[in-house]
């Protein structure tokens, strides 16, 4: 009996990872946005805008890390480069290269505002993620009161709780989301149970770089908003999947890290103009009545700020690539390019998550389906440490993360030792179905 309910399960499973192999085969079955689609996206031509895959130094190496950052867009390191040798003054005064250069500044924020269907003086550019939480916290001292609570989650990254944390010093009360112990998830209902009167910020994220799920960040969004709360949502392991729509989310501030969006160092915080007008300035003196500066202590990096045209030009390549109509906005080209990306990577997690599933003695972290998860694959093995299962993937050239990911709080949850971690997967969708087989391949010798 025991051995039929085994075969039983494993029949459902394997015509489950069928069914959803079929609908990726033929996207339109799934949800047609409109346009002339190509049915996939074009491996061959998207690999051929990443300078990285022709490199010698890179030749035969699988890049399977990109949650710790992406490849670089060819188009992004020309607009880096053109910058330092047309422009690589100070900007926004009167003579020439200056004009030129500020020029450039700005046309990169409206761009990525637009893809991002925001307004320009909502984008914020910062050195990290981190740092943009940081300046943010800072600028909270002043706006809460010791009634004040935030909750913030046990699943998301560092940088997206210990900012708000350290307002426990100023009285504040920060309360804790934790995920189920058995899923690695976070449920509504306790989302639901710890709102309250006094809650004034909720941080969560949008994506896990641990558990890989996509969460429900819209839903959540209202629900945090009919409380009278703020939504905080650190969306940098997603956004390097597609660019969201943030208007569309509403969150109150939106955070993501352009290093793991094909582009240069920086970190990306939209933030809506009514909270910017509401928090005190972190910025010069004389920089109050600019939106884009009062949340900037620092002087930006002119230079990667104007790279980021380079990394719109890609997504716009990538769009006129595989669609005829030109005519449509940037957040709807930005949709269906998402829902490009979304179903190459869908295509490649299946294989992948199909393996590690079935492999005994290994414990996958989050979903076995594709549905509302990101390609940002955890594992730990019985009896195996992850940095020894990454040592002997990097002597076969394939590069992945082991350790805790700046995830510890998530790592206690799950009661994995903070100083062996887990090992990571996470790829994009650039990555090839020949770079996914050799990775399966490799881990069947491994493991």
């Amino acid at each position: 009996m025991i051995y039929g309910c085994l075969a039983f399960k494993l029949y459902v499973k394997s015509l489950y990872f069928k069914v959803e192999i079929l609908l990726i085969s033929h996207p339109n079955i799934l949800s047609p946005i409109g346009g002339t689609l190509m049915a996939k996206l074009d491996i061959e031509f998207v690999r051929s805008q990443f300078p990285a895959f022709a490199e010698t130094a890179l030749a035969n190496f699988i890049h399977i890390e990109n949650a710790g950052g992406t490849y670089a867009c060819g188009q992004m390191i020309d607009a880096l480069a053109d910058f330092y040798k047309q422009s690589k003054v100070q900007p926004y005064y009167g003579f020439e290269p200056s004009n030129q250069a500020g020029e450039k500044m700005s046309l990169a924020r409206a761009r990525l505002a637009s893809w991002l269907n925001v307004r320009p003086n909502e984008v914020h550019f910062g050195p990290s993620t981190s740092q943009n939480t940081y300046v943010i916290g800072q600028a909270m001292r002043n706006y809460l009161g010791p009634a004040d609570e935030i909750i913030v989650t046990n699943q998301d990254h560092e940088a997206n709780i210990g900012a708000w944390r350290k307002l426990e010093g100023e009285g504040v009360l920060v309360k804790e989301w934790q995920v189920n112990p058995f899923t690695g998830e976070l449920e509504t209902n306790d989302l639901l149970n710890m709102l309250s009167d006094n809650t004034r910020i909720v941080a969560f994220t949008h994506c896990s770089n641990i558990v890989g799920s996509i969460n429900p960040a819209s839903e959540w969004i209202r629900l945090i908003h009919e409380a009278g709360a703020l939504a905080f949502v650190d969306g940098v392991s997603y956004a390097g999947h597609g660019f969201p729509d943030i208007r569309g989310l509403d969150s109150d501030i939106y955070f993501f890290s352009l290093y793991k969006v094909y582009g240069p160092h920086l970190g990306v915080m939209v933030m809506k103009s009514e909270l910017n007008q509401a928090l005190p300035n972190q910025g010069h003196y004389f920089n109050l009545g600019l939106p884009n500066a009062r949340f900037t202590p620092a002087g930006p990096d002119h230079a990667q700020i104007a790279s980021v045209n380079g990394v719109i030009d890609y997504f716009d390549t990538i769009y006129s690539y595989h669609y005829d109509d030109m005519s449509v906005s940037d957040s709807l080209k930005s949709e269906r390019v998402n829902y490009l990306f979304k179903n190459a990577e869908r295509k490649n997690m299946i294989p992948l998550l199909e393996f590690l599933s079935d492999r005994k003695g290994v414990t996958l972290i989050g979903k076995v389906g594709v549905n509302d998860r990101a390609p940002t694959i955890s594992f730990t093995v019985e009896g195996k440490k992850p940095a020894d299962i990454a040592e002997l993937l990097a002597n076969e050239k394939i590069g992945v993360a082991n350790g805790n990911c700046y995830a510890t709080r998530l790592m206690d949850a799950l009661e994995i030792p903070l100083k062996d971690g887990v090992v990571r997967l996470s790829f994009v969708h650039y990555t090839s179905e020949m770079e996914i087989n050799k990775v399966i391949y490799a881990l069947d010798r491994i493991l």
